[in-house]
């Protein structure tokens, strides 16, 4: 099955702030606006990195499982793990066997995703995406493409997660999505990997990002939502 790192979600209290930074420290431009995720109590903003995604959620009214987040880790924070896949069908087949629970069903004209409790993966909402054509992403509207700024960035090359046992996430991550992991990494067949870490203070979540950096110059770090970017 083709798997890959397609996008990136953190969640901030403060949206526009949080787009702020995203444009001056890594030279991203705004492609989109969901109207869609206003049904569950939220606003957003997208990103393309290349042909990935970063995308930043705030939450409009109280009890939103964004909210929740942004208590459970004491502000900002990384918040969903979005993967490309070619088939859904067995992917379905696995959570249902495997007892992880899918707590939403998003469609949209040409994909379809499949969010997963966090609680029965651990560390992050992750949400396996199949698009009607391999490598469109309509999640990002109709024009996201056009919108591409590759002058600083270019793209997401792996997400970091922690968690309060590595190991153990990081195989229940390989046994849900039918691959292999090696020393807590998971390498996608089609790109990205997802590396899991010991947690910190502030608990279990999607702690950074390795993105590629266009040239050296534009070589170093930042910290956005909470987030430890490594441009390298």
């Amino acid at each position: 099955m083709r798997m890959r790192l397609r996008q990136i979600v953190m969640v901030a209290a403060d949206l526009d702030a949080a787009e702020r930074r995203i444009e001056q420290e890594l030279g991203l431009e705004l492609c989109f606006r969901d109207p869609g995720v206003a049904a569950f109590g939220l606003r957003n903003a997208l990103f393309p990195i290349g042909d990935q995604l970063l995308e930043v959620v705030s939450p409009t009214q109280p009890g939103t499982t964004a909210g929740r987040q942004l208590d459970k880790r004491g502000g900002d924070s990384g918040y969903m793990v979005m993967l490309e896949v070619d088939d859904l069908l067995p992917l379905r087949e696995r959570f249902d066997e495997r007892g992880a629970r899918i707590v939403h069903e998003e469609v949209a004209d040409g994909i379809v995703g499949l969010h997963l409790h966090p609680a029965d993966v651990g560390g992050a909402i992750l949400s396996v995406d199949r698009a009607d054509t391999w490598g469109e992403w309509p999640w990002a509207g109709p024009d996201w493409r056009d919108h591409i700024r590759p002058e600083r960035v270019s793209e997401v090359l792996a997400v970091m997660i922690e968690a309060d046992d590595p190991d153990a996430m990081c195989a229940r991550w390989a046994e849900l999505l039918g691959v292999e992991a090696r020393d807590s990494t998971i390498t996608l067949s089609d790109g990205g990997e997802i590396r899991f870490v010991p947690a910190g203070d502030r608990g279990e979540g999607v702690s950074g990002f390795v993105l590629r950096a266009s040239h050296p110059d534009a070589a170093g770090s930042t910290e956005i939502c909470n987030c430890h970017f490594d441009l390298t």
